[in-house]
């Protein structure tokens, strides 16, 4: 291969170094108004009135309530729970209320104190243990035997409960949106975003307008994580509600305090694993219960439960599994995507788990994992047959010989403990896999199209909704483009998202960018290069193969032309010639939704971990020294971009582990900005080491898999398994905060 596997630069590079690229709230607009949202105080109100002092605002001021709203009150995501303004009553604390705009942000402030409301308090439930169900429930069954039996009749059942808590996404940009109605009412919107379509059919629900009136683009994206999947919605809506009260554009753009008391975060998770374990510690059978918090409203709650359900029983083979979850309604602001969508919850579980099963049978967690691991082959709960990529031992073995991981685990657990001051140092390690793509049939649903357009210059342009939030698909889609064509990347041109010229790919989520919509892209390219040169060669009567490789074109018999210039010629005599390829999953994929029986995913990446840390023996303060990471994602298109990828997620799911908390108190944040909201800075970040491993899958463009979403399932559970390491504390609950190890410490939570 020509292109694959190369690491050229970002095309967009340049502009983001150098400070000219062009983000949400860099766009400028005549007439621009800037938005403002008014929010409860409260966790469950009822509103007995709401005012708008629009009398004492400033010079054109305006104000938007729920009883302005053109259309349903519902942001339009799988059901339409989320209310754009809240009506009767609020939900949660933050929940908007009333919407308000100005010429200026100062103005637009003072105009936001000038509305008053009074509220009835109301019941709240604040504790997802309490808690009602949201309309998400999912349960799946694996064996002949009944589970209860198998853990009846086994010597040895280990059980165990396992908290996460909240997680802010603190992307580099926070939420920001312009919206404006054109003369003759159509309405466009243009801002930070990962799924312009989501966005799209949002503002069709809302203001009832036909689809070829509503227009939305996607700027530059300063980074996602999946909290620029589902809010995104609102926030356009908001300012459309403002444009239309206005007759003017409206940005509505959040600081970073606004950024975290308004957008969705992770759900928070309480699961409960019961093992029965054999004499060698092989898995027996596993009882799973999994309760997520979904907050005020369910959104997007109900698939984030069912990754995580697919994901519970980790890369373990297990003959008997019964794996129940729900998502459940709490007075406290609604959560929703972000990395792992689930998954992170659940594998942090499996692996405490594991790791407290080898404590009670006297084994290295190791060696636990190694006997237990999935391999091609084997079954998954839903019946699922792993295909020959299956590399759960391949990592674990390869990420343990690097690190010397058993000589060094053994070494730090039996060091002497002394009153010294010295840290204490310790290793965890950690298996961790991710579905690619979208759960269950959602990509046979959405058989997601791309479209290849030749232009009047002889490029051939490409048009995919696909974003850029940082992940680099601006750079591996042309790799691909040029592998797949045999033209150079001066050959294409990569079209902007936007609903007005771009087909509806799908969402840029569920780590598919790469593996889904750039293998539709391969073949829509091969197919317009393969038109343009049938076109070509009958015009010029030409007969025999063609073959082109960097932008060159050679017939058999040797003679050559520049591809470009052929495209061109192409176009001046024939036009535009289109081709639109759509995804097609394979066709042994096949799962059924209501039972959870069959492929949930076409494929699986797979990953394993170690993380060093050292424990202050003092003020019990834990610091990631190092993390050694290794990965199989099928081909790698390209290597430093993937190699990010992955740093990027492992220090995230690392930080989540060790520092990250909201902490809540009747419902509201505490913690609400970069103050107090901690994460790592790079002097908190460990030293971080990454090993690609390729096999490739045959059902993947080039054999490439999904990586997005891969390296967010390990580093938490790795990182408490070290400090139980250093420390012999077995804590359940993250993060592990010096708090938490001392109230483990003196409450006697030894391994």
């Amino acid at each position: 291969m020509r292109s694959i596997g190369q690491s050229p630069p970002r095309p967009d590079g340049l502009a983001k170094v150098s400070g000219s690229a062009r983000y949400a709230d860099d766009l400028v607009f005549d007439g621009l108004l800037y938005g403002a949202t008014v929010r409860s105080p409260h966790p469950h109100a009822r509103i007995d009135s709401l005012t708008c002092a629009t009398d004492e605002a400033p010079a054109e001021t305006y104000c938007v309530t729920a009883a302005d709203l053109p259309g349903p009150n519902g942001v339009q995501l799988i059901t339409d729970d989320w209310p754009i303004l809240a009506g009767d009553e609020v939900q949660h604390v933050g929940e908007p209320i009333a919407l308000v705009a100005a010429p200026s942000r100062l103005e637009a402030a003072r105009a936001r104190s000038l509305v008053s409301a009074s509220y009835t308090p109301l019941p709240a439930i604040l504790d997802m243990t309490a808690a009602g169900d949201h309309p998400a429930h999912c349960e799946l069954e694996f064996g002949d035997d009944a589970v209860e039996s198998a853990l009846a009749e086994a010597e040895t059942v280990v059980e165990g409960t396992y908290r996460t808590g909240h997680q802010e996404h603190i992307y580099i940009e926070c939420q920001g949106v312009t919206a404006w109605f054109e003369d003759d009412g159509a309405l466009t919107v243009v801002g930070t975003m990962q799924c312009p379509y989501y966005v799209h059919k949002s503002l069709c629900h809302a203001f009832g307008l036909d689809e070829d009136r509503v227009r939305v683009q996607a700027s530059a994206i300063g980074g996602g994580f999946g909290g620029k999947e589902d809010y995104p919605s609102m926030l356009a809506i908001h300012a459309a509600l403002l444009a239309r009260a206005s007759g003017r554009p409206v940005r509505m753009a959040y600081d970073r305090h606004e950024d975290i008391i308004g957008t969705t975060k992770r759900h928070p998770a309480l699961v409960r694993h019961r093992t029965a374990v054999g004499p060698a510690g092989e898995l027996l059978a596993m009882d799973i219960e999994v309760t997520m918090d979904g907050g005020a409203y369910a959104t997007l709650s109900t698939v984030v439960l069912s990754r995580a359900l697919l994901h519970a029983a980790g890369g373990y083979r297990c003959p008997k599994v019964h794996i129940t979850g729900r998502a459940v309604k709490t007075h406290t602001a609604t959560n929703g995507a972000f990395r792992g969508f689930g998954a992170p919850q659940t594998e942090f579980a499996i692996e405490r788990h594991m790791d407290r099963i080898a404590n009670e049978l006297g084994l290295d967690p190791l060696e636990l994992r190694l006997r237990n691991a999935l391999e091609a082959g084997d079954t998954l709960p839903t019946g699922q047959v792993l295909d020959e990529t299956t590399s759960a031992r391949l990592c674990l073995e390869r990420v343990a010989e690097k690190t010397d991981y058993r000589r060094r685990r053994q070494a730090f657990a039996d060091a002497p403990t002394q009153d010294d001051g010295v840290p204490r140092q310790g290793l965890g390690i950690a298996l961790f896999f991710h579905g690619a793509g979208f759960t269950g049939n959602g990509e046979r649903r959405m058989r997601s199209p791309v479209r290849a357009r030749l232009l009047s210059d002889g490029r051939l342009e490409a048009q995919t909704a696909m974003t850029d939030m940082g992940q680099g698909c601006v750079a591996i889609f042309p790799q691909m483009a040029c592998e797949g064509s045999g033209l150079r990347p001066e050959d294409f041109h990569f079209a902007q998202p936007d609903t007005a010229v771009v087909p509806d790919s799908g969402p840029t989520v569920a780590s598919r960018t790469t593996m889904v919509v750039g293998g539709a892209l391969v073949e829509a390219v091969r197919r317009l290069r393969d038109a343009v040169l049938a076109a070509w060669s009958g015009d010029s009567d030409l007969e025999g193969a063609l073959t082109v490789v960097d932008g060159i074109v050679t017939a058999e018999s040797g003679e050559t032309w520049p591809f470009d210039d052929i495209a061109r010629s192409v176009h001046a005599a024939h036009g535009a010639i289109e081709v639109t390829h759509r995804h097609e999953p394979p066709v042994d994929q096949n799962f059924d939704e209501t039972t959870y029986r069959g492929s949930a995913y076409p494929t699986y990446a797979w990953g394993a971990n170690v993380v060093e840390v050292e424990v202050d023996p003092d003020t019990l303060q834990v610091r990631a020294e190092r993390v050694d990471v290794v990965c199989e994602v099928g081909r790698v298109i390209h290597p430093t971009l993937c190699t990010g990828q992955i740093e990027g997620g492992v220090l995230q799911a690392v930080a989540w582990g060790l520092m990250e908390e909201i902490k809540l108190e009747e419902g509201r944040y505490l913690n609400d900005r970069l103050a107090t909201y901690i994460i790592p800075t790079i002097r908190d970040a460990p030293k971080l080491h990454v090993e690609l491993l390729e096999r490739p899958w045959e059902g993947g463009p080039f054999g490439a898999k999904g990586v997005g979403e891969l390296p967010m399932d390990g580093g938490a559970p790795a990182a408490l398994a070290a400090i139980e390491n250093a420390t012999g504390l077995h804590l359940t609950e993250i993060p592990a905060t010096p708090e938490r190890l001392y109230e483990a410490s003196a409450a006697g939570e030894n391994r």
